[in-house]
């Protein structure tokens, strides 16, 4: 998103985004960030905020944090659309690394 864009969403659910994610799901926080935000040798990952375009993600590389965006497939809106993307790229970031991803039941 450009500067003079309005993040769709609010302080609110970036928060529960966010923490859901770091509470539920590090590992695929991790494998987002070393298949498609190009730091496969991250040891370790959290999400650190959203907009309409894209998630963002800080890294633990050598030691040291890394700030990664990995855009969404297409723009979003709407909080439902936010669990979509994330699956999208914790499908795509599989493929990217090789790994089987989980079944549905599993996320």
């Amino acid at each position: 998103m450009s500067e003079a864009s309005v993040n769709p969403f609010g302080a609110d659910a970036i928060t529960a985004v966010c923490k859901h994610m770091n509470d539920d799901h590090p590992d695929d926080c991790l494998l987002i960030s070393r298949g498609l935000g190009g730091r496969p040798e991250a040891t370790s990952a959290t999400m650190t905020g959203l907009d309409g375009d894209a998630a963002y993600y800080s890294a633990i590389v050598a030691g040291a944090p890394v700030e990664i965006r990995v855009p969404w497939s297409r723009s979003i809106t709407e909080r439902r659309d936010v669990r979509i993307e994330v699956v999208a790229q914790y499908n795509a970031a599989c493929e990217a690394l090789g790994l089987p991803p989980r079944g549905e039941g599993e996320h």
